[in-house]
């Protein structure tokens, strides 16, 4: 897939003045006065699977059935049962929009969150009248409370699980040491006060409530939602990046340079995001586990990441909701799965956390990292090592080596030359096509832990695996050998400004090799 060139326009009006962005709110305004990043419609929509299935033909990308394609950010102010709700879709759903909303050419995101995370700035807490997420209280104890009318949760196909809380924010608090710790977690909503919460194998507010629960206690959680992008961003980073103890708020702090704010919950023993538009706050219960697709019985839950619907689990942990806040005339953010913004919530910090330590094992080796949208930003990425000698022809699989170990659930390095261009696929492919040879090119190591929502990763698939979510990971060495690197010299072209020759073609569009 080709990354679209960056129009001048939109260069230009992404450098003008502006109001710092600290919430949703501040970066829809910011992406107001760039044309083509974000549209609005008053078309009544259903959040039943229509809504989803509307923005897979506007702007999802990813890994979703094709027809998809890239495009802007939707805002829908009219949804069909909930007259005075607006729901937010794709506001990261294409790189060079996220490179927009952090002030970074979209080449350079994976390095400036690189930075951030070694220049992260703590969260503060502020009083609640500073906190725009209380401006409305609802109580779960009022008896005409009922989360499925409060909020318009979506589902993004009709064989979902049930309605789905797509990019919910939950902070959990470790019970020994108060450290605090923020995920984005599949969570379905099960009834009038109950949510279904799915974790991932070695997720930290897991190991929150697994404490909890062996002393027969409540884990107190908030679930925040509709938040500056740098937040979701930030908290997306997995160990040993942000080891248990390490607040992935303060890398969205460090993006903005100024900390996250919090605020104490109104039911619960806990703190929220204080600038969020909705915040359910809420108790994850000891010992109780309910069906995911209780209500349904489709046999999925909904579609996740590698581009297939995640199977229902049969026996996930529950939140016992105890009061909802939302700030006035508050927006429901969303995401179609297994869509683009999916890529870059999770690809962008693993891109960042594989630079960081290749980087700090050999500087100046690997100049770019793309964790590349067809494995869902978490199963492929591709290495631009830069060779110099014929000792470099060792550190390139080293590097794939580094990044296979920094981020446990990658599965497939592609590693290719400096001439290579790691975010067109195209160029990748000529890569593997003309320098790499399947029996001495290709690194196989079995049986490592991976993911569990790949479906190849079985051993129904494999006998030799012993389990689901372990796979054999591959380097892919699409680099030429330094000893022959004279017989793999691209073409070279005079360089020309084609400008005087096409004047309309390119009046709208920057130089593609901004840096």
């Amino acid at each position: 897939m080709h990354q679209d060139i960056d129009s001048a326009a939109q260069d230009s009006a992404a450098q003008r003045p502006r109001a710092p962005v600290n919430d949703l709110r501040s970066a829809l305004a910011h992406l107001e006065s760039i044309p083509g990043q974000l549209i609005e419609t008053d078309h009544e929509v259903d959040p039943h699977a229509q809504l989803a299935g509307v923005y897979k033909r506007i702007g999802a990308g990813g890994t979703v059935a094709r027809p998809t394609r890239l495009g802007p950010a939707m805002m829908f102010n009219n949804i069909k049962g909930y007259p005075h709700s607006r729901v937010l879709v794709g506001l990261m759903a294409s790189r060079k929009r996220v490179g927009l909303l952090l002030d970074s050419p979209p080449r350079r995101l994976t390095q400036r969150m690189a930075d951030a995370v070694r220049n992260a700035i703590e969260p503060v807490t502020v009083p609640r009248e500073a906190a725009p997420c209380q401006q409305t209280v609802h109580l779960a104890s009022d008896p005409d409370f009922d989360l499925r009318k409060l909020i318009p949760a979506p589902t993004n196909t009709t064989s979902d699980a049930g309605p789905f809380l797509c990019l919910g924010l939950v902070l959990g608090s470790d019970p020994d040491t108060g450290h605090a710790d923020v995920t984005i977690h599949r969570l379905c909503v099960q009834g009038r006060d109950e949510l279904s919460i799915f974790f991932a194998p070695g997720r930290h507010i897991d190991a929150f409530r697994q404490k909890a629960e062996a002393r027969g206690q409540a884990l107190p959680v908030s679930i925040n939602m509709g938040l500056d992008p740098a937040i979701h961003i930030g908290a997306c980073f997995e160990a040993p990046t942000t080891p248990l103890g390490f607040d992935e708020l303060s890398i969205a702090g460090g993006l903005r340079g100024t900390p996250v704010e919090l605020v104490d919950c109104v039911s619960v023993a806990q703190k929220s995001i204080a600038r969020a538009e909705i915040v359910i706050e809420g108790e994850i219960l000891p010992n109780v586990r309910v069906v995911e697709d209780q209500h349904t019985n489709t046999g999925h839950a909904m579609p996740e990441f590698p581009g297939y619907n995640g199977p229902a689990n049969p026996s996930l942990p529950v939140i016992k909701v105890k009061a909802v806040t939302m700030r006035h005339g508050a927006i429901m953010q969303t995401l179609v799965g297994p869509g683009e913004e999916h890529t870059n919530l999770a690809g962008i910090p693993t891109e960042a956390s594989i630079y960081n330590a290749v980087e700090a094992a050999m500087p100046g080796f690997v100049s770019q990292v793309y964790a590349h949208t067809a494995g869902g930003g978490k199963l492929l990425a591709i290495l631009q090592v830069n060779k110099r000698n014929a000792f470099d022809d060792g550190r390139a699989r080293q590097a794939a080596i580094i990044a296979l170990g920094v981020y446990s659930e990658l599965k497939n390095v592609i590693l290719v030359d400096e001439d290579v261009d790691p975010f067109d696929s195209d160029d990748v492919l000529w890569a593997m096509t003309t320098r790499y040879q399947g029996d001495i090119s290709t690194m196989l190591l079995p049986k490592v832990n991976g993911h569990v929502l790949d479906p190849s990763q079985t051993p129904e698939f494999n006998p030799a695996l012993p389990a689901r979510g372990v796979t054999c990971k591959t380097v892919f060495d699409c680099t030429a050998p330094f000893h022959l690197r004279g017989e793999f010299e691209r073409a070279q072209f005079m360089e020309v400004d084609p400008r005087p020759w096409a004047p309309a073609l390119f009046a709208d569009q920057e130089d593609e090799d901004h840096e």
